[in-house]
């Protein structure tokens, strides 16, 4: 009887774009929500058309099993995801630290106003203001571009992006992680836990609710341009949580049997331990 594998990238990478796709919009929903190759810039689509060709025959085989000739599919039909973050709106500059003020400063200005200063100091912190930046999203912003017959291209499809791609408007919020994610992510924090080095602990529970609560937050950052391994990028994350919560209870643990001795009680026995390793050597 030949074992099931539940987990895997191909099923992975399928549930993340369809996920990804919940918080897009496109001009044809059916047709070009799937892209056939990833670019950073609108201008090297015309020097990619035929891998983007190889990467649709490809896909064509293994969905459907039949073999295509990549320099006989359409230029028309490809579609480029685009990696650019155009379309995503600033967010508003934080202020200087010179125009961060205290509670202090600010109960004194009430009793006392402060001085107006000079326009030219007014205008002095307005230009050391940081500059701007794009409003933070659950992952990597994108657009997807299509081929016309005359040789120029269109934008069918955006992250980010809720109602009509001319008069819609940027949303992050409007879209869902698929339900087979999120049950992925369930199995691989119990597979995870239940390996040697981290089932004996007894804030075992608690590292699987850490780590479920980091791959929701960063489970759709994984970049399908840089990495076709989302199954190594989760286990990578699972570690660091996993890890972050041993390192939090072992520094309460040290305080707690600090307490202990300095009140002439027994620590706890890995305290012990430690303690009598030390003598022997």
């Amino acid at each position: 009887m030949s074992r099931t594998n539940y987990l895997n990238n191909r099923d992975m990478m399928k549930e993340i774009h369809l996920s990804k796709n919940s918080y897009c919009s496109f001009q044809d929903p059916v047709n070009d929500h799937q892209f056939d190759v990833i670019l950073h810039k609108v201008t090297d689509i015309h020097q990619n058309i035929l891998a983007a060709q190889t990467n649709r025959a490809e896909r064509i085989r293994r969905e459907t099993g039949e073999e295509a000739d990549p320099l006989c599919i359409p230029v028309s039909d490809l579609v480029f995801r685009i990696m650019t973050w155009d379309h995503i709106p600033l967010a508003p500059p934080k202020p200087p630290k010179a125009q961060k003020k205290s509670k202090a400063q600010k109960f004194l200005e009430e009793i006392e106003p402060e001085v107006e200063e000079p326009e030219e100091d007014i205008e002095k912190l307005i230009m050391t203001a940081p500059d701007p930046t794009h409003i933070r999203v659950n992952f990597p912003p994108f657009q997807h571009y299509r081929i016309n017959t005359d040789h120029s291209v269109r934008c069918v499809g955006k992250s980010h992006w809720a109602g009509d791609l001319d008069t819609g408007s940027f949303s992050k919020t409007h879209g869902q992680m698929t339900e087979n994610l999120a049950l992925m992510f369930l199995k691989l924090c119990e597979r995870y836990a239940t390996r040697s080095n981290w089932r004996g602990y007894t804030y075992n529970e608690e590292m699987r609710g850490a780590a479920l609560v980091q791959l929701s937050q960063i489970g759709l950052q994984f970049d399908e341009s840089k990495s076709s391994n989302p199954f190594s990028y989760f286990t990578a994350t699972l570690t660091n949580s996993f890890t972050r919560i041993l390192n939090i209870e072992k520094r309460n643990q040290d305080l707690r049997d600090d307490l202990l001795e300095q009140h002439g009680l027994t620590p706890s026995f890995s305290r012990q331990m430690k303690w009598s390793n030390s003598q022997e050597f």
